[in-house]
């Protein structure tokens, strides 16, 4: 396939009079278009590298709006436990297929599905995997590992079982080319040393990361000072998984050595600005751990705790919060942000996605240049960052296969996946 936009962000920049051409579901050329005509005309268009998902929960798309305007405990305790026991296998698959159909429509072409609800077994990840195929999304399952007991019955397991069974998931699709599994012991307060251990030492074996929860709220740290006599990650560092294959979630509540160590210990982060406001978190120090050497991407989170699924919202918001925190416009500019939704996203990841550069994975976005949203076209870059509606993204590609064709999914009948979204929840009420 021979792309031919007006103009393609690549190296760094946007540039003009170039086609993209891809096979087997990768970059294989960026040449100049020369007068040739061939290939899929892309006119007033901007083509962009996909951006990728660094932290979701697709089931929680099924509560958006149940749950605003609480804070965390009363989100969690009255919306989230309550509702997610009603989802039967049908459901889950429902869920996932709505948020990923948003995200692609929001240019997402990658999401991490930190996936928990699984009845002691992997038919309820292999529903979430079914739908990523089925609407055409790129899918990092990261198997969730949780183990404390006040959650409820269904996310729940032994530690040496839930090794077990993500192990055999991760296997079972390791030679997937838009498929892959992690594991994700929840967090410090929600999965045991144990459990976290064991998670980690599936990573090590089978040489991928894994995703942990660490320091969203003030409460976890208090907690694990009192059980572990140490911060999240101080409790983490004297585990032994403090580490490069790490890739720690929100880090709201971090103290200058906790920066220090994450960067010394090549830990990554995925960022969820809107969510940490939304809950009333706070704000992760993006610019320290930066400078700390940290690598980051970012999330959207759960369609609860966020509302909209957009990595192009996450790369304003992240931005915004930044320039805030310091009282200081120049800081986070918008080149950084829209490289931790892209590539920054992907190298956590260890995909070779986020760029359009031969040998990349053809994931791909065509936003519409001709919207009022990007006009006057005077840096088209930061317009993408600061003042683009999602309105303006008209075609997606996912491993080289369109998935979104003028601004509708092209895999699944989308008002049909919507009726089954509206039948499901409407008996559904706030908490």
């Amino acid at each position: 396939m021979r792309l031919l936009p007006d103009l393609v962000y690549t190296g760094g920049r946007v540039q003009t009079g170039l086609a993209v051409e891809t096979a087997d579901g990768r970059i294989a050329h960026v040449t100049p278009a020369g007068d040739s005509p061939a290939g899929v005309r892309l006119p007033g268009k901007l083509l962009l590298p996909g951006t990728v998902n660094a932290h979701c929960h697709t089931f929680q798309s099924l509560l958006r709006g149940l749950g605003d305007d609480l804070d965390f405990m009363a989100w969690r305790d009255r919306v989230l436990y309550p509702y997610s026991t009603r989802l039967d296998r049908d459901g889950i698959y429902l869920g996932a297929a709505f948020a990923f159909a948003e995200m692609l429509l929001h240019g997402a072409t990658t999401c991490v599905d930190f996936f928990y609800l699984q009845d002691e077994g992997n038919d309820n990840a292999e529903a979430v995997i079914r739908a990523a195929r089925d609407v055409g999304i790129r899918l990092v399952l990261a198997r969730t590992m949780y183990d404390w007991d006040g959650a409820p019955a269904r996310y729940r397991e032994k530690p040496d079982a839930a090794a077990s069974r993500t192990a055999d998931l991760m296997a079972r699709h390791a030679k997937d080319p838009t498929v892959s599994v992690q594991p994700a012991p929840h967090s410090p307060h929600g999965a045991s040393s144990a459990m976290i251990r064991a998670g980690f030492e599936v990573a090590q074996a089978m040489g991928t990361p894994f995703h942990i929860h660490v320091a969203e709220g003030q409460y976890e740290g208090a907690r694990t000072l009192v059980e572990h006599s140490a911060t999240p990650i101080r409790y983490l560092d004297k585990l032994g998984v403090l580490g490069e294959r790490m890739i720690g979630v929100h880090c709201v509540w971090l103290d200058d050595d906790e920066v220090r160590l994450m960067g010394e210990r090549g830990a990554g982060l995925a960022y969820c600005p809107s969510s940490n406001m939304i809950l009333g978190d706070g704000i992760t120090r993006i610019t320290e751990l930066q400078a700390a050497g940290v690598r980051i991407g970012l999330g959207t989170d759960g369609g609860c705790t966020n509302n909209r699924l957009s990595v192009f919202e996450e790369m304003r918001m992240a931005s915004l919060l930044q320039k805030v925190r310091h009282l200081d416009g120049t800081q986070l500019i918008a080149e950084d942000a829209f490289a931790m939704g892209t590539r920054g996203g992907a190298d956590l990841l260890r995909l070779d996605a986020g760029d359009i550069a031969p040998g990349r994975l053809a994931d791909l976005v065509a936003v519409d240049l001709t919207h009022p949203s990007l006009h006057p076209r005077s840096s088209p870059l930061k317009s993408v960052v600061y003042a683009m509606s999602p309105q303006a993204i008209t075609d997606v590609w996912v491993h080289g296969r369109r998935v979104v064709e003028a601004s509708r999914l092209a895999t699944v009948d989308q008002d049909a996946l919507m009726a089954r979204v509206r039948t499901l929840t409407n008996d559904w009420s706030p908490a």
